[in-house]
Protein backbone atom coordinates (compact mmCIF):
# COMPACT_ATOMS: atom_id res chain seq x y z
CA UNK A 1 0.00 0.00 0.00
CA UNK A 2 1.33 3.46 -0.95
CA UNK A 3 2.39 5.91 1.76
CA UNK A 4 3.16 3.06 4.15
CA UNK A 5 6.29 2.51 6.22
CA UNK A 6 7.57 -0.90 7.17
CA UNK A 7 7.73 -1.53 10.91
CA UNK A 8 9.28 -4.97 10.67
CA UNK A 9 8.64 -8.62 9.91
CA UNK A 10 7.07 -10.83 12.56
CA UNK A 11 6.12 -14.51 12.22
CA UNK A 12 7.06 -14.28 8.53
CA UNK A 13 4.63 -11.40 7.83
CA UNK A 14 5.65 -7.84 6.94
CA UNK A 15 3.96 -5.17 9.07
CA UNK A 16 3.42 -1.64 7.76
CA UNK A 17 1.91 1.55 9.17
CA UNK A 18 0.13 3.99 6.86
CA UNK A 19 1.14 7.63 6.88
CA UNK A 20 -2.41 8.67 7.80
CA UNK A 21 -1.88 6.88 11.12
CA UNK A 22 -0.15 10.08 12.21
CA UNK A 23 -3.55 11.81 12.08
CA UNK A 24 -5.00 9.75 14.90
CA UNK A 25 -1.86 10.21 16.99
CA UNK A 26 -2.13 13.95 16.46
CA UNK A 27 -5.82 13.96 17.40
CA UNK A 28 -5.18 11.99 20.60
CA UNK A 29 -2.27 14.28 21.54
CA UNK A 30 -4.48 17.34 21.01
CA UNK A 31 -7.32 15.89 23.10
CA UNK A 32 -4.98 15.11 26.00
CA UNK A 33 -3.31 18.53 25.79
CA UNK A 34 -6.72 20.25 25.81
CA UNK A 35 -7.78 18.33 28.92
CA UNK A 36 -4.50 18.11 30.85
CA UNK A 37 -2.36 20.96 29.52
CA UNK A 38 0.78 18.93 30.24
CA UNK A 39 3.38 16.97 28.34
CA UNK A 40 2.81 14.01 30.66
CA UNK A 41 -0.86 13.88 29.64
CA UNK A 42 0.07 14.01 25.95
CA UNK A 43 2.65 11.22 26.27
CA UNK A 44 0.13 9.14 28.24
CA UNK A 45 -2.40 9.51 25.42
CA UNK A 46 0.14 8.55 22.75
CA UNK A 47 1.23 5.48 24.74
CA UNK A 48 -2.43 4.46 25.08
CA UNK A 49 -3.19 4.74 21.36
CA UNK A 50 0.00 2.84 20.46
CA UNK A 51 -0.94 0.10 22.94
CA UNK A 52 -4.43 -0.01 21.48
CA UNK A 53 -3.07 -0.45 17.98
CA UNK A 54 -0.81 -3.16 19.34
CA UNK A 55 -4.06 -4.96 20.19
CA UNK A 56 -5.32 -4.24 16.66
CA UNK A 57 -2.13 -5.79 15.29
CA UNK A 58 -2.69 -8.92 17.40
CA UNK A 59 -6.26 -9.00 16.03
CA UNK A 60 -4.89 -9.10 12.48
CA UNK A 61 -2.38 -11.78 13.43
CA UNK A 62 -5.33 -13.82 14.68
CA UNK A 63 -6.68 -13.81 11.12
CA UNK A 64 -3.28 -14.37 9.53
CA UNK A 65 -2.13 -17.28 11.69
CA UNK A 66 -5.50 -19.02 11.46
CA UNK A 67 -5.42 -18.67 7.66
CA UNK A 68 -1.89 -20.13 7.71
CA UNK A 69 -3.32 -23.31 9.26
CA UNK A 70 -5.32 -23.76 6.05
CA UNK A 71 -2.34 -23.15 3.77
CA UNK A 72 -3.17 -19.50 3.03
CA UNK A 73 -0.31 -16.99 3.26
CA UNK A 74 -0.68 -13.40 4.40
CA UNK A 75 1.22 -10.98 2.19
CA UNK A 76 1.37 -8.19 4.78
CA UNK A 77 -0.49 -6.33 7.53
CA UNK A 78 -1.03 -2.56 7.39
CA UNK A 79 -2.14 -0.40 10.33
CA UNK A 80 -4.58 2.36 9.35
CA UNK A 81 -6.40 5.00 11.43
CA UNK A 82 -9.59 2.92 11.13
CA UNK A 83 -7.88 -0.34 12.19
CA UNK A 84 -5.74 -3.01 10.58
CA UNK A 85 -5.74 -4.73 7.20
CA UNK A 86 -4.32 -8.23 6.74
CA UNK A 87 -3.93 -9.02 3.03
CA UNK A 88 -4.53 -12.73 2.62
CA UNK A 89 -3.51 -14.28 -0.70
CA UNK A 90 -7.07 -15.56 -0.95
CA UNK A 91 -10.09 -16.26 1.19
CA UNK A 92 -10.70 -19.92 2.11
CA UNK A 93 -12.94 -21.81 -0.30
CA UNK A 94 -14.44 -23.88 2.52
CA UNK A 95 -17.10 -21.83 4.43
CA UNK A 96 -16.06 -23.49 7.71
CA UNK A 97 -12.47 -22.35 7.22
CA UNK A 98 -13.61 -18.81 6.36
CA UNK A 99 -15.74 -18.82 9.51
CA UNK A 100 -12.77 -19.66 11.74
CA UNK A 101 -10.48 -17.17 10.01
CA UNK A 102 -13.07 -14.41 10.45
CA UNK A 103 -13.77 -15.26 14.11
CA UNK A 104 -10.08 -15.44 15.04
CA UNK A 105 -9.59 -11.65 15.06
CA UNK A 106 -12.44 -10.71 17.45
CA UNK A 107 -11.52 -13.73 19.58
CA UNK A 108 -8.07 -12.21 20.16
CA UNK A 109 -9.67 -8.98 21.41
CA UNK A 110 -11.93 -10.92 23.76
CA UNK A 111 -8.96 -12.85 25.16
CA UNK A 112 -7.11 -9.57 25.77
CA UNK A 113 -10.20 -8.13 27.49
CA UNK A 114 -10.58 -11.21 29.70
CA UNK A 115 -6.92 -11.09 30.74
CA UNK A 116 -7.23 -7.39 31.61
CA UNK A 117 -10.52 -7.98 33.48
CA UNK A 118 -8.90 -10.72 35.56
CA UNK A 119 -5.91 -8.52 36.39
CA UNK A 120 -8.09 -5.54 37.34
CA UNK A 121 -10.38 -7.67 39.47
CA UNK A 122 -7.37 -9.01 41.42
CA UNK A 123 -5.66 -5.62 41.81
CA UNK A 124 -7.13 -2.12 41.59
CA UNK A 125 -10.78 -2.96 40.83
CA UNK A 126 -13.12 -1.21 38.40
CA UNK A 127 -14.38 2.29 37.72
CA UNK A 128 -17.92 3.29 36.69
CA UNK A 129 -18.18 3.18 32.91
CA UNK A 130 -19.73 6.67 32.74
CA UNK A 131 -16.49 8.11 34.14
CA UNK A 132 -14.48 6.85 31.19
CA UNK A 133 -13.57 8.95 28.18
CA UNK A 134 -10.93 9.51 25.55
CA UNK A 135 -8.64 11.01 28.19
CA UNK A 136 -10.28 9.86 31.44
CA UNK A 137 -10.05 6.61 33.37
CA UNK A 138 -7.45 4.04 34.34
CA UNK A 139 -5.17 2.99 31.47
CA UNK A 140 -5.86 -0.77 31.69
CA UNK A 141 -9.59 -0.30 32.28
CA UNK A 142 -9.94 1.85 29.14
CA UNK A 143 -7.89 -0.68 27.21
CA UNK A 144 -10.18 -3.51 28.35
CA UNK A 145 -13.34 -1.59 27.36
CA UNK A 146 -11.94 -0.70 23.94
CA UNK A 147 -11.01 -4.34 23.24
CA UNK A 148 -14.57 -5.40 24.06
CA UNK A 149 -15.83 -2.65 21.71
CA UNK A 150 -13.45 -3.80 18.93
CA UNK A 151 -14.69 -7.38 19.22
CA UNK A 152 -18.36 -6.33 19.11
CA UNK A 153 -17.90 -3.74 16.36
CA UNK A 154 -16.03 -6.18 14.12
CA UNK A 155 -18.84 -8.71 14.52
CA UNK A 156 -21.38 -6.40 12.88
CA UNK A 157 -22.73 -8.35 9.87
CA UNK A 158 -21.32 -6.00 7.24
CA UNK A 159 -18.36 -6.21 4.89
CA UNK A 160 -15.49 -5.49 5.29
CA UNK A 161 -15.88 -6.19 9.02
CA UNK A 162 -15.35 -9.74 10.28
CA UNK A 163 -19.06 -10.13 10.95
CA UNK A 164 -19.79 -9.79 7.24
CA UNK A 165 -17.47 -12.71 6.51
CA UNK A 166 -18.99 -14.72 9.34
CA UNK A 167 -22.45 -14.09 7.87
CA UNK A 168 -21.26 -15.04 4.37
CA UNK A 169 -19.66 -18.25 5.69
CA UNK A 170 -22.87 -19.25 7.49
CA UNK A 171 -24.99 -18.53 4.41
CA UNK A 172 -22.51 -20.31 2.12
CA UNK A 173 -22.93 -23.51 4.15
CA UNK A 174 -26.48 -23.66 2.72
CA UNK A 175 -26.41 -21.44 -0.39
CA UNK A 176 -24.23 -21.04 -3.46
CA UNK A 177 -21.19 -18.87 -2.62
CA UNK A 178 -22.02 -16.01 -4.98
CA UNK A 179 -25.61 -15.87 -3.70
CA UNK A 180 -24.39 -15.93 -0.11
CA UNK A 181 -21.99 -13.05 -0.81
CA UNK A 182 -24.74 -11.01 -2.48
CA UNK A 183 -27.08 -11.42 0.50
CA UNK A 184 -24.32 -10.55 2.98
CA UNK A 185 -23.36 -7.50 0.88
CA UNK A 186 -26.97 -6.26 0.72
CA UNK A 187 -27.31 -6.61 4.50
CA UNK A 188 -24.02 -4.76 4.92
CA UNK A 189 -25.16 -1.90 2.69
CA UNK A 190 -28.41 -1.74 4.65
CA UNK A 191 -26.35 -1.26 7.79
CA UNK A 192 -24.34 1.42 6.01
CA UNK A 193 -27.55 3.35 5.35
CA UNK A 194 -28.46 3.00 9.03
CA UNK A 195 -25.01 4.25 10.10
CA UNK A 196 -25.33 7.20 7.73
CA UNK A 197 -28.77 8.14 9.10
CA UNK A 198 -27.59 7.92 12.71
CA UNK A 199 -24.50 9.90 11.81
CA UNK A 200 -26.67 12.89 10.90
CA UNK A 201 -27.84 13.11 14.52
CA UNK A 202 -25.14 11.46 16.66
CA UNK A 203 -21.64 11.77 15.21
CA UNK A 204 -20.11 12.64 11.82
CA UNK A 205 -17.74 9.71 12.40
CA UNK A 206 -20.68 7.36 11.71
CA UNK A 207 -20.95 8.90 8.24
CA UNK A 208 -17.36 7.91 7.59
CA UNK A 209 -18.07 4.36 8.82
CA UNK A 210 -21.18 4.24 6.59
CA UNK A 211 -19.11 5.11 3.50
CA UNK A 212 -16.44 2.58 4.50
CA UNK A 213 -19.01 -0.21 4.95
CA UNK A 214 -20.92 0.64 1.74
CA UNK A 215 -17.79 0.57 -0.41
CA UNK A 216 -16.47 -2.58 1.29
CA UNK A 217 -19.72 -4.47 0.69
CA UNK A 218 -19.89 -3.40 -2.96
CA UNK A 219 -16.25 -4.34 -3.57
CA UNK A 220 -16.60 -7.79 -1.99
CA UNK A 221 -19.74 -8.55 -3.98
CA UNK A 222 -18.10 -7.40 -7.21
CA UNK A 223 -14.97 -9.50 -6.66
CA UNK A 224 -16.97 -12.65 -6.01
CA UNK A 225 -19.15 -12.05 -9.08
CA UNK A 226 -16.03 -11.72 -11.21
CA UNK A 227 -14.64 -14.97 -9.81
CA UNK A 228 -17.96 -16.67 -10.53
CA UNK A 229 -17.96 -15.40 -14.14
CA UNK A 230 -14.56 -17.03 -14.69
CA UNK A 231 -15.41 -20.31 -12.99
CA UNK A 232 -14.69 -23.40 -15.10
CA UNK A 233 -12.97 -21.48 -17.93
CA UNK A 234 -9.30 -22.37 -18.58
CA UNK A 235 -6.70 -19.63 -18.86
CA UNK A 236 -5.83 -20.78 -22.37
CA UNK A 237 -9.20 -19.47 -23.65
CA UNK A 238 -8.61 -15.88 -22.51
CA UNK A 239 -4.84 -15.33 -22.50
CA UNK A 240 -2.99 -12.94 -24.79
CA UNK A 241 -0.96 -14.89 -27.31
CA UNK A 242 0.39 -11.96 -29.39
CA UNK A 243 2.96 -10.36 -27.10
CA UNK A 244 6.58 -9.25 -26.99
CA UNK A 245 9.39 -10.38 -24.72
CA UNK A 246 12.70 -8.90 -23.62
CA UNK A 247 16.10 -10.34 -22.80
CA UNK A 248 17.98 -9.55 -19.63
CA UNK A 249 20.81 -7.83 -21.57
CA UNK A 250 18.43 -5.44 -23.34
CA UNK A 251 18.65 -1.81 -22.24
CA UNK A 252 15.82 0.12 -20.65
CA UNK A 253 15.89 2.35 -23.73
CA UNK A 254 15.02 -0.68 -25.84
CA UNK A 255 12.09 -1.43 -23.47
CA UNK A 256 10.90 2.17 -23.82
CA UNK A 257 10.89 1.80 -27.60
CA UNK A 258 8.80 -1.37 -27.30
CA UNK A 259 6.26 0.38 -25.06
CA UNK A 260 5.94 3.36 -27.40
CA UNK A 261 5.61 1.08 -30.43
CA UNK A 262 2.60 -0.81 -29.06
CA UNK A 263 0.12 -1.11 -26.21
CA UNK A 264 2.00 -3.64 -24.07
CA UNK A 265 3.24 -2.21 -20.76
CA UNK A 266 4.72 -5.21 -18.92
CA UNK A 267 7.20 -7.58 -20.54
CA UNK A 268 8.27 -11.15 -19.73
CA UNK A 269 12.07 -11.43 -19.66
CA UNK A 270 13.59 -14.57 -21.16
CA UNK A 271 17.00 -16.19 -21.07
CA UNK A 272 16.83 -18.43 -24.07
CA UNK A 273 13.44 -20.12 -23.65
CA UNK A 274 13.44 -19.81 -19.85
CA UNK A 275 11.37 -17.14 -18.09
CA UNK A 276 13.64 -15.32 -15.62
CA UNK A 277 11.69 -12.18 -14.76
CA UNK A 278 9.00 -9.61 -15.54
CA UNK A 279 9.70 -5.97 -16.34
CA UNK A 280 6.72 -3.87 -15.25
CA UNK A 281 6.09 -0.31 -16.35
CA UNK A 282 6.57 0.86 -12.76
CA UNK A 283 9.97 -0.84 -12.51
CA UNK A 284 10.95 0.57 -15.90
CA UNK A 285 10.11 4.15 -14.86
CA UNK A 286 11.94 3.72 -11.57
CA UNK A 287 14.98 2.35 -13.39
CA UNK A 288 14.96 5.17 -15.93
CA UNK A 289 14.83 7.75 -13.16
CA UNK A 290 17.64 6.16 -11.19
CA UNK A 291 19.93 4.60 -13.80
CA UNK A 292 18.98 6.00 -17.23
CA UNK A 293 18.26 4.43 -20.62
CA UNK A 294 21.50 2.44 -20.75
CA UNK A 295 20.72 0.33 -17.66
CA UNK A 296 20.03 -3.34 -18.34
CA UNK A 297 16.60 -4.90 -18.00
CA UNK A 298 17.96 -7.62 -15.70
CA UNK A 299 19.03 -4.94 -13.19
CA UNK A 300 15.51 -3.62 -12.57
CA UNK A 301 13.14 -6.48 -13.49
CA UNK A 302 11.15 -8.45 -10.94
CA UNK A 303 12.67 -11.84 -10.21
CA UNK A 304 9.97 -12.79 -7.71
CA UNK A 305 6.76 -13.01 -9.72
CA UNK A 306 3.56 -15.02 -10.03
CA UNK A 307 2.75 -17.33 -12.95
CA UNK A 308 -0.24 -19.39 -14.00
CA UNK A 309 -0.51 -22.55 -16.10
CA UNK A 310 -2.60 -22.46 -19.26
CA UNK A 311 -4.70 -25.38 -17.98
CA UNK A 312 -5.64 -23.65 -14.71
CA UNK A 313 -8.99 -21.91 -14.36
CA UNK A 314 -9.41 -18.16 -14.85
CA UNK A 315 -10.58 -17.64 -11.26
CA UNK A 316 -7.14 -18.86 -10.16
CA UNK A 317 -5.49 -16.26 -12.42
CA UNK A 318 -7.76 -13.51 -11.05
CA UNK A 319 -6.94 -14.47 -7.47
CA UNK A 320 -3.20 -14.34 -8.21
CA UNK A 321 -3.46 -10.99 -9.99
CA UNK A 322 -5.32 -9.55 -7.02
CA UNK A 323 -3.01 -11.17 -4.50
CA UNK A 324 0.23 -9.90 -6.03
CA UNK A 325 -1.24 -6.51 -7.00
CA UNK A 326 0.34 -6.83 -10.43
CA UNK A 327 -1.13 -6.11 -13.83
CA UNK A 328 0.35 -8.98 -15.84
CA UNK A 329 0.64 -12.71 -15.23
CA UNK A 330 2.85 -14.88 -17.48
CA UNK A 331 1.14 -18.07 -18.69
CA UNK A 332 3.24 -21.23 -18.97
CA UNK A 333 2.57 -24.61 -20.53
CA UNK A 334 5.07 -27.35 -19.87
CA UNK A 335 7.51 -24.74 -18.58
CA UNK A 336 7.31 -22.72 -21.81
CA UNK A 337 5.92 -19.19 -21.97
CA UNK A 338 2.77 -19.29 -24.11
CA UNK A 339 0.81 -16.18 -23.15
CA UNK A 340 -0.02 -13.35 -20.78
CA UNK A 341 -3.06 -12.58 -18.65
CA UNK A 342 -3.97 -9.04 -17.60
CA UNK A 343 -7.00 -7.58 -15.85
CA UNK A 344 -7.75 -5.56 -19.00
CA UNK A 345 -7.89 -8.56 -21.29
CA UNK A 346 -9.95 -10.49 -18.72
CA UNK A 347 -12.42 -7.60 -18.66
CA UNK A 348 -12.64 -7.70 -22.45
CA UNK A 349 -13.14 -11.47 -22.31
CA UNK A 350 -16.10 -11.00 -19.94
CA UNK A 351 -17.67 -8.38 -22.23
CA UNK A 352 -17.30 -10.65 -25.24
CA UNK A 353 -18.79 -13.61 -23.39
CA UNK A 354 -21.65 -11.39 -22.24
CA UNK A 355 -22.34 -10.24 -25.79
CA UNK A 356 -22.32 -13.82 -27.08
CA UNK A 357 -24.58 -14.89 -24.24
CA UNK A 358 -27.05 -12.10 -25.02
CA UNK A 359 -27.13 -13.14 -28.70
CA UNK A 360 -28.23 -16.62 -27.68
CA UNK A 361 -31.17 -15.33 -25.63
CA UNK A 362 -34.55 -15.77 -27.33
CA UNK A 363 -36.19 -12.57 -28.55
Amino acid sequence: MKWSWKLGRFAGIDVYVHATFLLIIGWIALEHWTQGRSLVAVLSGIVFILTLFGCVLLHEYGHALTARRYGIRTRDITLLPIGGLARLERMPDDPRQELWVALAGPAVNLVIAIVLWTWLRLTIGFEPVHQLGVVRGAFLYRLMIVNVFLALFNMLPAFPMDGGRVLRALLASRLEYTRATHIAAVIGQGMAILFGFLGLFISPFLLFIALFVWMGAAQESGLVQVRSAFSGIPVARAMITNFETLCGHHTLGHAVDRILAGSQQDFPVLEGERLIGVLTRTDLLTGLGGQGREARVEDVMKRDFQIVDSSEMLEVAVARLQGCQCRTLPVLHGGELVGLVTMDNLGEFVMIQGALGARKQPV
